[in-house]
């Protein structure tokens, strides 16, 4: 399946199955409404037959685009956007605490027969504008029409700017229960609401703020007839147990009231960045048509390499 790419400079590169015409996703990095923290993002996401898997601005959560790299609390500043939670006060419209992170440039956007790339530079800002962090981050995206389905591998790497640690957290680092939100994070459209969510062992209720490799969600669409399967992995270089040493990772999944995943880097606990030293996190998310279950979804990845 070949794929195409369309690059709209200063707004949005689009790829596409080029025999459909059916657009997977756009990656969005024209800047938008300073309240919602400023940062590029993917929307919309649609299954090679294209039924939408992505939302954007909900009414519930303006600041909530497709999928996004996010930093709910980071040193004090959000670069999540909208309210920021404080402990004991709860969510407080705070505008000198929402920060941003813009693009910079590309380093490469381009599409062969089987797979298109994004590469990307961006800087990461507090409220005032001052440099925090220097990110590189580099999208892939495969179709795979045998199996149904098209991924997209996410690779980025921060870099503490600053003269002292970065410090990475959550709402519940911050006191607030089962609201680890940070770093990766996709809303999933209003039709997902209540989907099934499952990891290699484990069902729905049972998951947030738990670890495992990998993560599906599948809801069933609005406006046609049929469902979508999301699995989101870990890189084994992540690390995400800890078993090395590393700051663990831990699953952020709800659904309810809304469709939401995040692989987050401070669940529990702060991630705390030196100065000078770069975090580099990968993820791949695997989007389908159909109810994948874990059966199909396991032998799926067992043939992918990364």
């Amino acid at each position: 399946m070949t794929l195409a790419l369309t690059h709209v400079h200063s707004d949005r590169v689009t790829v596409a199955q080029e025999a459909s015409g059916t657009a997977l996703f756009s990656y969005v990095y024209r800047p938008e409404a300073a309240w919602e923290a400023p940062k590029p993002y993917l929307h919309p996401m649609r299954t090679l037959s294209g039924g939408l898997v992505t939302d954007y601005r909900p009414n519930d959560h303006r600041w909530h685009k497709g999928l996004q790299l996010t930093a709910s609390h980071l040193s004090g500043q959000n670069l999540w956007g909208g309210n920021t939670y404080v402990h004991g006060e709860g969510y407080l419209a705070l505008p000198d605490r929402v920060g941003s992170m813009a693009h910079v440039s590309f380093e490469e956007v381009s599409a062969t027969a089987d797979r298109a790339v994004i590469a990307e530079r961006l800087t990461w800002h507090p409220h005032d504008g001052e440099l925090w962090a220097d990110e590189e981050r580099r999208i892939e995206a495969r179709a795979d029409a045998d199996a149904g389905s098209w991924s997209l591998t996410w690779t980025s790497a921060v870099t503490n700017r600053r003269a002292e640690p970065l410090r990475f957290g959550s709402p519940t680092t911050h006191g607030r229960p089962a609201a680890g939100y940070t770093g990766l994070f996709w809303r999933g459209p209003r039709a997902f609401r209540d989907g099934r969510v499952f990891t290699a062992t484990a069902d729905d209720g049972d998951l947030m703020g738990t670890q495992a490799d990998w993560l599906a969600y599948v809801g069933e669409h609005d406006g046609r007839d049929g469902h979508a399967t999301l699995v989101f992995e870990h890189a084994p270089a992540n690390d995400h147990a800890g078993e090395k040493g590393a700051h663990p990772a831990h699953w952020f999944v709800r659904t309810d009231p809304f469709a939401a995943v995040a692989p987050s880097w401070a669940f529990h606990d702060e991630l705390v960045l030196a100065p000078g030293a770069t975090l580099t996190r990968g993820y791949r998310v695997t989007v389908a048509d159909g109810a994948w279950d874990r059966a199909r979804v396991t032998a799926h990845l067992h043939g992918q390499a990364w």
